[in-house]
């Protein structure tokens, strides 16, 4: 009897196993970065974005438009606080990280930033030049160019995640 209990249990244990490794991997697939560039986003959202991707944009479009955003940072006199950059097979995602404390540690705080970044990119001459400058955001330029995902983080212990649709 103790050895059919020893091995229920054993058996229950390896089940238990298989069950949290293949969870992980599922988890893992579903985003690969959180864990290494961020912490598990605590927060999501799906933004429905006004503006329809462009069948012109490609991968080299999507990291153009980062490098550029990229480049307007480090021009500034001051050390940026948040670095982004694009992940994914096809560019596909867009990561926006802390580089100091108190930058992205709230949902607030980045949606500041967000919001910032919105201001910016509506004085660009891609939305000057669709009339858009009004009325579409920083959302809407990520998707216009193919970006599927934006995840913002204090690279510590806080991420919110966006989801374009």
């Amino acid at each position: 009897m103790n050895e059919i209990s020893d091995l229920l249990s054993r058996l229950a244990v390896c089940i238990l196993v298989v069950g949290a490794l293949a969870w992980s991997a599922a988890a893992e697939a579903d985003d690969r970065h959180a864990g290494y560039y961020y912490p598990e986003p605590q927060t999501t959202e799906v933004y429905v974005a006004r503006a329809e991707p462009d069948p012109a944009a490609d991968r080299a479009r999507r990291i153009g438009v980062i490098v550029e955003m990229t480049a307007g940072l480090l021009s500034r006199p001051h050390a940026p606080d948040y670095a982004i950059f694009v992940k994914g097979a096809d560019a596909e995602k867009v990561i926006i990280v802390a580089l100091r404390d108190d930058v992205i540690d709230t949902l607030y705080r980045g949606r500041a930033l967000l919001a910032q970044l919105t201001a910016i990119a509506r004085n660009t001459p891609l939305f000057k030049d669709m009339g858009v400058e009004d009325y579409f955001t920083f959302f809407d330029l990520l998707h216009l160019v193919g970006f599927e995902q934006l995840t913002i983080s204090d690279g510590e212990s806080y991420a919110h995640q966006v989801t374009f649709e």
